[in-house]
């Protein structure tokens, strides 16, 4: 199981890596648009969406990210920052207020039409993210900074829960968690912050070290609680893991539940830079 899932995680990150830095934007867009799809098939079996119900979802996705595309390709500079803006602010209400709240209640929301939304806001901002991202100073290096902690707190934690683990972080929602894995991702975060921060000239230039690790362990506790939310929705929909898609891992959102609740908040954090 454990090679499997190294060597799928290795495949991936070689075919990611390519794309990033090989793809033209139009390209890297219809790829992003490819995996909100993906993302959006999964959610729609954890809503126990069948038939006809998984077939419209999937399709409104479809229009409302090629509607996205097309307004970004046609409208100016500043209006594209703002459709932007207005789904970064609902993606920070549903991770900084919404899920808390959801998760500490331990509630199971049944209504469908309420889960195809909630979809939305995890996979749309998402997606947007990713693309803005990509297009930030300095380029792709951006987006694969935000991605290789999310990466690396994954990692940690999954090794120091496995070696340490005997608290139990939320047993109720994911019972392998613990907090010595969480203890794990921030150690393993702090060295990869700082690996970067002395080895890159652009992130030493515009982050003083102290102010970017406390915004990388914030990360932290952002991935967590898109790791927890993404469990959550599992366990309600009685189901280990969202797919199949990818061997020793599962679907496409358990492996990118912690990137839904951190991407768009560092977007919104990068867009309040450039309208200010």
């Amino acid at each position: 199981m454990l090679k499997s899932r190294v060597l799928t995680a290795i495949v991936l990150l070689l075919l990611l890596l390519a794309a990033l830095f090989l793809l033209p934007p139009l390209g890297w867009a219809l790829l992003v648009v490819a995996m909100v799809l993906q993302g959006t098939s999964e959610w729609a079996r954890l809503s126990v969406l069948q038939g006809r119900q998984a077939t419209l979802y999937w399709g409104a996705t479809l229009l409302l990210m090629l509607g996205l595309l097309w307004l970004d390709a046609s409208a100016g500079a500043e209006q594209i920052r703002y459709i932007h803006l207005v789904f970064y602010l609902l993606s920070a209400v549903l991770w900084l207020i919404v899920v808390p709240a959801w998760l500490m209640s331990g509630v199971k929301v049944n209504h469908k039409g309420l889960m195809m939304l909630v979809g939305w806001l995890v996979l749309i901002p998402t997606g947007l993210a990713m693309i803005d991202l990509r297009e930030a100073v300095p380029g792709p290096w951006v987006l694969l900074f935000v991605m290789g902690l999310v990466w690396v707190a994954d990692s940690a934690a999954y090794f120091a829960g496995r070696r340490f683990g005997k608290t139990k972080l939320a047993p109720s929602i994911s019972p392998g968690k613990t907090w010595e894995g969480v203890a794990g991702a921030v150690f393993g975060v702090s060295i990869y912050v700082a690996l970067v921060w002395t080895f890159s000239a652009e992130f030493s230039r515009l982050q003083v070290l102290p102010a970017l690790m406390l915004t990388a362990w914030w990360w932290v506790v952002l991935a967590i609680l898109g790791d927890l939310f993404e469990s959550a929705i599992k366990r309600q929909a009685g189901v280990k893991d969202s797919g199949s898609l990818l061997p020793g891992h599962g679907g496409l959102l358990d492996r990118i539940d912690a990137l839904t609740s951190t991407l768009p908040l560092a977007a919104l954090a990068l867009l309040f830079q450039g309208i200010n």
